[in-house]
């Protein structure tokens, strides 16, 4: 029953075009640092895997203010900025 549930999953799967490293900061590579922070690759990931139709967000900036990890304990945002300069250019930024 379980293989029958991950194929179907698998061919849900939504895989990027193209990843590169973020040049400098913007409120998206905020997110993605966000996302990838808590062990996800991105919004499309965390939403297959954990099964969400939303993220909950700071209705402020719009970043991300939780994230369920891997292991079902969760990761809190702040409403200001996180990624900071020197951390940029390892969020990777993927495109579909």
């Amino acid at each position: 029953k379980k293989s029958e549930v991950s194929g179907v999953m698998a061919k849900a799967d939504i895989k990027p075009k193209s990843i590169h490293d973020a040049k400098k900061w913007s409120a998206d590579v905020e997110n993605f640092y966000r996302f990838q922070q808590a062990g996800y690759r991105d919004e499309v990931e965390y939403k297959q895997v954990k099964q969400v139709d939303t993220v909950e967000r700071w209705p402020e900036t719009g970043f991300v203010k939780k994230l369920q990890r891997r292991d079902d304990t969760f990761n809190y945002f702040d409403k200001q900025r996180e990624c900071r300069d020197k951390e940029v250019h390892k969020v990777k930024v993927y495109v579909y």
